[in-house]
Protein backbone atom coordinates (compact mmCIF):
# COMPACT_ATOMS: atom_id res chain seq x y z
CA UNK A 1 0.00 0.00 0.00
CA UNK A 2 1.20 3.53 -0.73
CA UNK A 3 0.29 6.35 1.62
CA UNK A 4 1.22 10.02 1.51
CA UNK A 5 3.61 11.14 4.22
CA UNK A 6 1.82 13.68 6.38
CA UNK A 7 4.08 16.40 7.74
CA UNK A 8 1.29 18.63 9.01
CA UNK A 9 2.30 22.19 9.70
CA UNK A 10 5.87 21.45 8.68
CA UNK A 11 4.71 20.62 5.14
CA UNK A 12 2.61 23.78 4.91
CA UNK A 13 5.56 25.92 5.99
CA UNK A 14 7.90 24.20 3.57
CA UNK A 15 5.51 24.60 0.66
CA UNK A 16 5.76 28.36 0.93
CA UNK A 17 9.51 28.19 0.50
CA UNK A 18 9.03 26.93 -3.06
CA UNK A 19 8.53 30.53 -4.12
CA UNK A 20 12.09 31.40 -3.07
CA UNK A 21 15.39 31.23 -4.95
CA UNK A 22 14.78 27.84 -6.53
CA UNK A 23 17.04 26.53 -9.26
CA UNK A 24 15.24 26.20 -12.60
CA UNK A 25 16.52 22.81 -13.71
CA UNK A 26 18.92 19.95 -13.11
CA UNK A 27 21.69 21.49 -15.25
CA UNK A 28 21.71 24.57 -13.03
CA UNK A 29 21.72 22.38 -9.92
CA UNK A 30 24.75 20.40 -11.11
CA UNK A 31 26.73 23.60 -11.65
CA UNK A 32 26.22 24.87 -8.10
CA UNK A 33 26.45 21.45 -6.49
CA UNK A 34 29.97 20.88 -7.77
CA UNK A 35 30.96 24.53 -7.92
CA UNK A 36 29.68 25.58 -4.49
CA UNK A 37 28.33 22.84 -2.20
CA UNK A 38 31.24 20.47 -2.91
CA UNK A 39 33.74 22.94 -4.28
CA UNK A 40 36.39 21.65 -1.86
CA UNK A 41 35.48 18.01 -2.34
CA UNK A 42 33.77 15.62 0.04
CA UNK A 43 32.78 11.96 0.16
CA UNK A 44 30.20 9.87 -1.64
CA UNK A 45 26.99 8.99 0.15
CA UNK A 46 26.86 5.24 -0.27
CA UNK A 47 30.54 4.29 -0.14
CA UNK A 48 32.23 7.15 1.77
CA UNK A 49 34.72 7.47 -1.08
CA UNK A 50 36.63 10.70 -0.64
CA UNK A 51 37.08 13.08 -3.58
CA UNK A 52 38.66 16.46 -4.11
CA UNK A 53 37.76 19.51 -6.14
CA UNK A 54 38.66 17.48 -9.24
CA UNK A 55 36.44 14.49 -8.58
CA UNK A 56 37.06 12.61 -11.85
CA UNK A 57 34.61 10.67 -13.98
CA UNK A 58 33.77 7.94 -11.47
CA UNK A 59 31.59 10.17 -9.30
CA UNK A 60 28.23 11.63 -10.27
CA UNK A 61 24.98 12.79 -8.65
CA UNK A 62 22.36 10.57 -7.03
CA UNK A 63 18.73 11.56 -6.45
CA UNK A 64 17.98 9.84 -3.14
CA UNK A 65 14.25 10.24 -3.77
CA UNK A 66 14.10 8.71 -7.26
CA UNK A 67 12.93 10.93 -10.08
CA UNK A 68 10.97 8.05 -11.60
CA UNK A 69 8.81 8.14 -8.46
CA UNK A 70 8.34 11.88 -8.97
CA UNK A 71 7.38 11.38 -12.63
CA UNK A 72 4.84 8.75 -11.59
CA UNK A 73 3.39 11.09 -8.95
CA UNK A 74 3.10 14.01 -11.39
CA UNK A 75 1.78 11.79 -14.21
CA UNK A 76 3.97 13.69 -16.69
CA UNK A 77 5.49 10.72 -18.54
CA UNK A 78 9.08 9.54 -18.51
CA UNK A 79 11.94 11.70 -17.29
CA UNK A 80 12.69 13.53 -20.54
CA UNK A 81 9.00 14.04 -21.19
CA UNK A 82 8.54 15.49 -17.72
CA UNK A 83 11.39 17.92 -18.32
CA UNK A 84 9.56 19.20 -21.36
CA UNK A 85 6.08 19.25 -19.84
CA UNK A 86 6.39 20.12 -16.16
CA UNK A 87 8.01 23.15 -14.55
CA UNK A 88 7.39 21.52 -11.17
CA UNK A 89 9.27 18.38 -12.23
CA UNK A 90 12.27 20.51 -13.22
CA UNK A 91 12.21 22.32 -9.88
CA UNK A 92 12.00 19.04 -7.98
CA UNK A 93 14.81 17.50 -10.05
CA UNK A 94 17.00 20.49 -9.22
CA UNK A 95 16.39 20.49 -5.44
CA UNK A 96 19.83 20.24 -3.86
CA UNK A 97 18.51 18.69 -0.66
CA UNK A 98 17.88 15.52 -2.68
CA UNK A 99 21.20 15.47 -4.56
CA UNK A 100 24.21 13.57 -3.21
CA UNK A 101 27.61 12.56 -4.59
CA UNK A 102 27.75 8.89 -5.57
CA UNK A 103 30.04 6.46 -7.29
CA UNK A 104 28.73 6.05 -10.82
CA UNK A 105 28.56 2.25 -10.59
CA UNK A 106 26.68 2.30 -7.30
CA UNK A 107 24.28 4.96 -8.53
CA UNK A 108 23.53 2.85 -11.59
CA UNK A 109 22.96 -0.27 -9.49
CA UNK A 110 20.62 1.50 -7.08
CA UNK A 111 18.36 2.66 -9.95
CA UNK A 112 15.02 3.53 -8.33
CA UNK A 113 14.95 0.62 -5.88
CA UNK A 114 13.55 1.37 -2.42
CA UNK A 115 15.81 1.25 0.63
CA UNK A 116 15.53 -1.51 3.19
CA UNK A 117 17.38 -4.12 5.24
CA UNK A 118 18.68 -7.19 3.39
CA UNK A 119 19.52 -10.31 5.47
CA UNK A 120 23.21 -11.18 5.55
CA UNK A 121 26.16 -9.19 4.29
CA UNK A 122 26.42 -9.47 0.51
CA UNK A 123 28.39 -6.47 -0.67
CA UNK A 124 28.09 -5.85 -4.40
CA UNK A 125 31.06 -3.51 -4.80
CA UNK A 126 34.54 -3.93 -3.40
CA UNK A 127 35.27 -1.54 -0.56
CA UNK A 128 31.68 -0.36 -0.30
CA UNK A 129 29.06 -1.40 2.27
CA UNK A 130 26.18 -1.37 -0.22
CA UNK A 131 23.89 -4.37 -0.66
CA UNK A 132 21.53 -5.13 -3.53
CA UNK A 133 18.74 -7.70 -3.76
CA UNK A 134 17.68 -7.79 -7.41
CA UNK A 135 14.85 -10.24 -6.80
CA UNK A 136 13.22 -8.05 -4.17
CA UNK A 137 14.34 -4.84 -5.93
CA UNK A 138 15.80 -3.55 -2.66
CA UNK A 139 19.04 -1.82 -1.64
CA UNK A 140 20.66 -1.47 1.77
CA UNK A 141 23.09 1.44 2.34
CA UNK A 142 25.83 1.58 4.95
CA UNK A 143 24.63 2.52 8.48
CA UNK A 144 26.51 5.83 8.43
CA UNK A 145 24.49 7.04 5.42
CA UNK A 146 21.06 6.00 6.59
CA UNK A 147 20.19 9.13 8.55
CA UNK A 148 21.09 11.38 5.63
CA UNK A 149 18.98 9.24 3.33
CA UNK A 150 15.99 9.25 5.68
CA UNK A 151 16.06 13.01 6.20
CA UNK A 152 16.35 13.66 2.46
CA UNK A 153 13.40 11.37 1.78
CA UNK A 154 11.26 13.01 4.46
CA UNK A 155 12.13 16.47 3.15
CA UNK A 156 11.08 15.56 -0.39
CA UNK A 157 7.79 14.04 0.78
CA UNK A 158 6.95 17.06 2.90
CA UNK A 159 8.16 19.72 0.51
CA UNK A 160 6.37 18.44 -2.58
CA UNK A 161 3.58 16.23 -1.27
CA UNK A 162 5.27 13.12 -2.62
CA UNK A 163 4.62 9.60 -1.40
CA UNK A 164 6.62 7.10 0.62
CA UNK A 165 5.56 3.48 0.98
CA UNK A 166 4.28 2.71 4.44
CA UNK A 167 6.87 0.01 5.24
CA UNK A 168 9.68 2.19 3.90
CA UNK A 169 8.48 5.09 6.02
CA UNK A 170 8.87 3.09 9.22
CA UNK A 171 12.34 1.94 8.21
CA UNK A 172 13.40 5.52 7.48
CA UNK A 173 12.11 6.69 10.85
CA UNK A 174 14.32 4.11 12.57
CA UNK A 175 17.30 5.14 10.45
CA UNK A 176 16.71 8.78 11.33
CA UNK A 177 16.87 7.94 15.03
CA UNK A 178 19.83 5.53 14.76
CA UNK A 179 22.08 7.76 12.62
CA UNK A 180 22.17 11.29 14.12
CA UNK A 181 22.84 14.47 12.13
CA UNK A 182 26.54 15.03 11.46
CA UNK A 183 28.53 18.25 11.24
CA UNK A 184 28.93 17.68 7.50
CA UNK A 185 25.17 17.34 7.10
CA UNK A 186 24.69 20.65 8.90
CA UNK A 187 27.33 22.32 6.72
CA UNK A 188 25.59 21.07 3.63
CA UNK A 189 22.20 22.28 4.88
CA UNK A 190 23.66 25.75 5.49
CA UNK A 191 25.24 25.84 2.03
CA UNK A 192 22.04 24.78 0.29
CA UNK A 193 20.03 27.40 2.17
CA UNK A 194 22.34 30.10 0.85
CA UNK A 195 21.80 28.85 -2.70
CA UNK A 196 18.13 27.93 -2.94
CA UNK A 197 16.70 29.76 0.06
CA UNK A 198 15.36 26.91 2.19
CA UNK A 199 16.53 24.35 4.69
CA UNK A 200 15.80 20.70 5.37
CA UNK A 201 13.82 20.94 8.63
CA UNK A 202 14.51 17.29 9.48
CA UNK A 203 18.19 18.14 9.81
CA UNK A 204 17.49 21.08 12.12
CA UNK A 205 15.03 19.02 14.19
CA UNK A 206 15.19 15.27 13.52
CA UNK A 207 12.36 14.64 16.00
CA UNK A 208 9.93 16.01 13.37
CA UNK A 209 10.21 12.64 11.63
CA UNK A 210 8.61 10.86 14.57
CA UNK A 211 5.40 12.81 13.94
CA UNK A 212 4.99 11.49 10.40
CA UNK A 213 2.32 8.89 9.67
CA UNK A 214 2.44 6.54 6.71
Amino acid sequence: MILAASAGAEHDAAAGSQQGKRLPDYKAALAVMWGVVYAQGGETLYCAREFGAKRGGQINVEHVFPMSWVAWHLKCGKREECRQRSELFNRIEADLHNLWPSRVDVNKARRSHPFGVIPGEHHVFQGCDFELDQRRRLVEPRPEARGEIARSMFYMAGEYGLEIRDRLGGTLQRWNRDDPVSDEERRRNDAIERIQGNRNPYIDDPSLADRLRF
